[in-house]
């Protein structure tokens, strides 16, 4: 943490995972407070690091504090199918980086306090110098084929009835696309063809980059691993069940798959985010 750069500087606030928004009625705006709306001084605040927005701040809020007129909590999940995407990129890069700030804010190696670095999202240990940039943990989620149906499953931490894609984390030394393969063997147990790229997606909950795939079966039956996941089926395009909302890149996936199969993917079933 470092002082406010100036006196006109304005942040977004968090209290947790919750973000300051101004909702007066309407629909729900990210709002950018300033001195004369929070008392900015006596709250923990880290840079956002926008090159041409560097007044722009991240605050933490504590719980119970009083919030400017007409301005709510809410969760930032729940903002991301009503908010304009410039918007949702800014509240996700701010939720990342507050989540940085709360766990980053002493040096890891030897317990000194750091320091923001003045002209990059980074922090500096002014005692043996080691740098820390926010944290960003890669993450694999795959559509996987085969012929007319696509792998859904539902994990652990999924009510039932709820289905999406399979993902899972990156292991050190293994690629992308080795990434995709052993955790589509771990989870289901069944291998792979041809493993493509489609795109990716930050997802600071708290920490991850999506990268998202799509891959053809190439051998074996359903076999889940029951620590991770409760049920995965093979869905043809008419028994697709409820599947994730729209902002996410897992019915992204989907939605590309159902256009390609004709269908219409705003008749999709949705389940909440």
């Amino acid at each position: 943490m470092s002082e406010l750069p100036s006196s006109s500087s304005r942040v977004l606030a968090f209290e947790r995972r919750r973000l300051v928004v101004r909702d007066d009625g309407g629909r729900p705006a990210v709002a950018a407070l300033g001195g004369d709306e929070l008392p900015l001084a006596d709250l923990p605040h880290f840079a956002l690091g926008l090159p041409d927005a560097r007044d722009l701040r991240v605050v933490d809020l504590p719980s119970g504090t009083a919030l400017p007129a007409g301005c709510s909590l809410r969760e930032v999940r729940s903002l991301l199918p009503v908010l304009p995407a410039d918007e949702v990129r800014l509240a996700l890069r701010a939720l990342h980086v507050v989540e940085w700030g709360r766990t980053h804010r002493f040096c890891g190696r030897c317990g000194t306090a750091n320091e923001e670095l003045p002209d990059e999202l980074a922090r500096r240990c002014p005692h043996c110098e080691l740098t820390s940039f926010p944290r960003i943990s890669p993450a694999i989620i795959v559509l996987v084929r085969r012929g007319d149906r696509v792998l859904l499953g539902r994990g652990n931490h999924l009510p039932p009835g709820l289905y999406s894609t399979l993902a899972g984390f990156v292991e050190p030394g293994e690629t992308l696309e080795e990434a995709v393969r052993r955790e589509i063997r771990e989870e289901v147990g069944i291998e792979l063809g041809e493993v493509r790229y489609f795109g990716s997606q930050p997802w600071p909950f708290p920490d991850s980059l999506m990268i998202g795939f799509t891959a053809e079966h190439a051998g074996g039956e359903l076999r889940v691993d029951p620590a991770e996941i409760a049920e995965a089926h093979w869905c043809a395009l008419e028994e697709l069940p409820p599947v994730p909302p729209a902002f996410s890149i897992a019915r992204t996936l989907i939605d590309a798959w159902v256009r390609e199969r004709g269908g219409d993917p705003a008749r999709l079933m949705t389940w909440p985010g």
